[in-house]
């Protein structure tokens, strides 16, 4: 049997170029192999199809849509996952996922190498490279863009050459990454930052400067993970999808920032991701009732090392799950409803309840009925300000 590479396949330009390129540099059969985490409009089968017609030997196609919700995204969710305190790991969430089906797959298929259609500029590369290796240290990574010189305009010329069934003729103006959990958009004019995004953009979110009413919704949780919208029961993935829709309509979820990639340079990247932001601004303030007050404030800078980790394509590391472990301790009782008002491209929260609240109306009220001593403040501040206050007279006497 001759040697076989197992190709992360998107269907597009690159990694379908990539299978021809892929076996007249290597030699090996090409097994593609594409994963369903919600790429919007894509028709699964037409891609299985193309890439065999593009020369693999066997085309694999995985609905892997509840898997990357419950497996990858409610731990982002759990971990109100925001890399720079704003990007909420669109792209990065998915890696993983794919590596783990390119390992397995090329480990029943007899396989010695896997390979994708990452540039070397990229954080992709490294996600899927340092994933697989983590999960089969044995395995060879092949990239065909980076590895091979296989650019753009060789790319077009490659397909035209071999009447491979691809429509794309020219260069994009854009580079479009996408699934259930948001899309990435960046290159072309973006690539000057003092560029504005424009309308045409965007398809996950309407223009949020459109006038329209309000949208009220409650999202229920258990131990952290969405379990209802306004009261009917819902999987992950249907939470996803539906929070999609209503902060999608509203404009919720528009993000044009100045990224620090993991290869060292800076990239402005423009993202949607509806969900992502209503839900964990609801997750957040859930968290607010819920967790005491000195596991809360570590957790903060658990969350920040968290998606760091993720965004630096180490979902598999010990440390990674090492977190995984103290952030699900700290869901114990992140349980309840979080009313939320979507309106003009914001997600805020207008109610919170909680059967584990640790809000006490009768010590937080100043009105008749108050439960708190106040007479133990002053005692509690002498005690609190004392170091300072020692520490304060030795400074001045050495003056």
């Amino acid at each position: 049997m001759a040697e076989r590479v197992v190709l992360a396949y998107s269907g597009g330009l690159d990694t379908s170029v990539g299978i021809g390129w892929l076996k007249d540099a290597t030699g090996k059969e090409v097994v593609a192999l594409a994963i369903d985490v919600g790429q919007d409009g894509e028709d699964m089968e037409a891609i299985r199809q193309r890439a065999l017609d593009c020369g693999a030997v066997e085309a694999i196609v995985v609905d892997a849509k509840d898997e990357f919700a419950n497996d990858y995204i409610v731990p982002a969710l759990k971990a109100n996952a925001l890399y720079q305190k704003r990007y909420p790991l669109v792209s990065a969430l998915s890696r993983p996922l794919i590596a783990k089906y390119l390992a397995s797959t090329a480990k029943a298929l007899g396989a010695d190498s896997v390979a994708h259609g990452c540039t070397g500029k990229g954080n992709d590369q490294v996600r899927f490279e340092a994933a697989v290796a983590a999960l089969a240290p044995d395995l060879i990574s092949l990239a065909p863009v980076r590895d091979f010189a296989l650019t753009r305009d060789k790319a077009i010329i490659y397909a035209a050459e071999h009447n491979l069934p691809i429509k794309q003729s020219a260069k994009s103006p854009y580079s479009i990454d996408q699934n259930v959990y948001g899309r990435a958009v960046e290159t072309g004019f973006l690539e000057d930052p003092w560029n504005a995004p424009i309308e045409d953009l965007y398809t996950y979110t309407q223009d949020p400067t459109v006038t329209r009413d309000a949208t009220e919704v409650v999202i229920r949780f258990d131990q952290g993970v969405p379990v209802a919208i306004d009261g009917k029961p819902v999987t992950p993935l249907q939470a996803i999808e539906i929070m999609n829709k209503l902060a999608g309509d509203q404009g919720v979820g528009r993000i044009d920032m100045v990224e620090d990639r993991l290869v060292g340079i800076k990239s402005r990247e423009v993202y949607e991701a509806p969900a992502g932001i209503a839900l964990i601004a609801a997750h957040e303030e859930l968290e607010n009732m819920t967790i005491e007050r000195d596991l809360a404030r570590y957790k903060r800078g658990v969350e920040a090392k968290w998606a760091e980790l993720v965004y630096d394509g180490l979902w598999f590391s010990g440390l990674k799950r090492a977190l995984d472990v103290l952030i699900d301790e700290t869901q114990k009782y992140v349980t309840g409803d979080i009313r939320l008002k979507l309106h003009a491209g914001t997600a805020v929260v207008t109610g919170r309840t909680s059967p584990q609240s640790l809000y006490d109306f009768n010590l937080a009220t100043y009105d008749t009925g108050d439960t708190f001593d106040q007479s133990m403040a002053k005692g509690f501040i002498e005690l609190w300000s004392l170091p300072s206050k020692i520490s304060a007279r030795r400074d001045l006497a050495g003056k």
